[in-house]
Parts: C-alpha cells; structure tokens; sequence
C-alpha cells in the first residue's frame, strides 16, 4: 500500500476543466494555474487561433503531457468522448486527471454572454451554438462540480478536498 500512495503522488496531475460558456471555467483555470505553478492551456482557443484540427490538437496535448508538469486544461472537453479520449492519452503519459464541472444558472451565463457580446442577438447564438456541443457528465466520469458563482476560495477549497479523497 505505501508504494503505491508513493507512485501516486509523483504522478503529474491534469486538472480537465468544463462546462457551459461563461461559467467561469477560463477564471477558475487562470487563477488556478497561478496558484499553483501550473500550465493552463485552453485547447479550443488554441486550434482556432492556429487553425489546428482534432488530430494535430491531440499531437499537440502529447508533447506538452511529456513534460510530466502538472497542467490545467480547457476546451475540447465538450462530449464524453472527447473527455474520454484526453483522459486517454493523459494516462498513457502517466497522469492522474481530474475532471471540474463548473455549472452556472442559464440567467447568469445568458448575462455574461450579454455583456461579452454586447449584443443580445449574438449572445443568445452563442449560447445555443455552444449549448448544442455540450453533454453533462456521465456518472462514471465523476467530476467535481464547481458553482461559477462561487469565490475562487471556495472552489479551490471544494477542488483540493475532493483531489486529497
């Protein structure tokens, strides 16, 4: 048993981080990453920003998982499948992942779209578009659940008691 506890805590950790748009997750992962040293890679913005497809993203979460850091990642994490397939590649480079769940009620996030788009008209697109791509997870998946309307004392305080079980 001590050997094992011993391997456990020398194994990175990644800190898999979604949820609905303007929830809170790009928050939480960049005061999160400061915290604690850690990288944060938001993987959406990344393949948008450099026209990345699925493939060259995972390529690309391949080489940055042999660092063996610990990291905080967001975006691509909309489905099971992509979750699962993450985790995946995170375990085959010998990491313990970790999945937060950041909820937030639709009235708030409505309004934070709202007040990024300043429009109503393209923050209820973006609301249905990104809405559409998102599954809730499964219970198998087990994930912390954050409230985005939460200080980040109180997620970080809900996030390492469940990471210590």
């Amino acid at each position: 048993m001590e050997g094992k506890k011993s391997q456990q805590l020398s194994q990175p950790r990644a800190i898999l981080v979604f949820g609905a748009p303007a929830s809170g997750k790009t928050t939480f992962c960049e005061k999160f990453s400061q915290q604690f040293r850690a990288p944060y890679y938001n993987l959406s913005d990344i393949a948008e920003e450099q026209g990345f497809d699925k493939d060259k993203m995972l390529y690309i979460l391949d080489l940055i998982a042999r660092s063996g850091q610990n990291l905080i990642l967001e975006g691509m994490l909309n489905t099971e499948e992509e979750r699962d397939e993450i985790r995946k590649l995170l375990i085959e480079q010998n990491y313990n992942p970790s999945l937060i769940w950041v909820q937030t009620g639709v009235n708030t996030i409505k309004a934070r779209l709202k007040n990024r788009y300043k429009s109503v008209a393209k923050a209820k697109e973006e609301f249905d578009r990104r809405m559409a791509e998102l599954e809730a997870p499964a219970d198998s998946e087990k994930p912390i659940v954050l409230s985005g309307k939460q200080t980040f004392s109180q997620q970080l305080s809900c996030v390492l008691r469940d990471l210590a079980n």
